[in-house]
């Protein structure tokens, strides 16, 4: 896995630095949409932690952002089931119930996909068809359904684990858990527009549309059962969508460089999370005599 994420941050770098355009980036900027994008992993995984509390499930932030930020690598690896049967995996090794952990899975993707499609209809409606975005609140709304109606709920744990059944997941988790999805794809967006306006400092765009793109473009991104960590699916969404206010090449700049930044993030993150847990662990350990 490290050698693919590797792989990817240096062919996304390769292409970046080909781009002919004259950049000016600005330091700070790019450094506080770096800060932003981290910001971001904070609401996810505690919106994960909100769904496994829905099912009594406890498990403390450091342990949840270490499996969380590991299994989020997995999108790079061909094949979108990677990422998801990561978290069932590192969860369950925190102590999470084998059921508890599969479905907190689904519900995160479900809310992933709803909070998102809402977003991007409520700043950028214009992106996408209407159809487009009913299709996936429809979709999200019914895995969630299923999980939070209790005879679905019960017949999925069984399906998933016969000796840990599964209660209906409360609408109060479901709630507080999309709220901070939608804080997450809100902060995401302003990292989006921060880095732009790093790369490009004369460029016209608005946070609004900023936050719609690069929502739609994510989404998208994981829908696309062919491309590992939705590379090229971005890229092309953003491009299409912001050449109007960008021009060509610096939509083309903001998707690439955006690649590269969240591969970045994402591959830090996870190392960040593995530093802090065995600096504790080692903290924690008794003295040799």
């Amino acid at each position: 896995m490290i050698v693919l994420v590797a792989r990817t941050v240096g062919r996304n770098w390769a292409e970046f630095r080909s781009l002919q355009i004259s950049l000016h980036p600005r330091a700070g900027l790019l450094g506080l949409a770096t800060l932003t994008v981290f910001l971001t992993y904070l609401w996810y995984i505690e919106a994960w932690r909100r769904l496994l509390a829905g099912w009594a499930q406890t498990i403390g932030f450091g342990a949840a952002a270490r499996a969380w930020c590991l299994a989020n690598l997995g999108r790079y690896v061909p094949g979108k089931i990677w990422s998801v049967t990561g978290l069932v995996v590192l969860a369950q090794r925190e102590g999470v119930r084998g059921s508890a952990a599969a479905a907190s899975a689904v519900a995160f993707q479900a809310l992933v996909l709803g909070t998102g499609v809402a977003v991007v209809a409520g700043a950028t409606p214009q992106a996408t068809s209407g159809l487009r975005l009913v299709i996936g609140l429809v979709v999200a709304l019914a895995s969630l359904a299923a999980l939070v109606w209790g005879p679905t709920a019960r017949w999925m744990g069984r399906v998933m684990n016969a000796e840990a059944p599964l209660s209906a997941l409360p609408l109060s988790a479901v709630g507080l858990s999309g709220a901070l999805m939608v804080a997450g794809w809100l902060t995401y967006g302003f990292a989006f527009w921060l880095f732009i306006r790093g790369l490009l400092p004369d460029a016209q765009l608005s946070i609004a549309t900023a936050a719609g793109a690069f929502t739609l473009s994510y989404i998208l991104g994981t829908l696309a059962l062919f491309a590992p960590g939705g590379i090229g699916v971005r890229e092309v969404v953003l491009v299409s969508l912001l050449t109007p206010s960008l021009g060509s090449g610096g939509a083309l700049a903001a998707s690439v460089g955006s690649r590269v930044l969240l591969t970045v993030t994402e591959a830090g993150a996870a190392l960040i999370s593995l530093a802090l847990v065995r600096r504790s662990t080692s903290e924690g350990s008794p003295e040799s005599p």
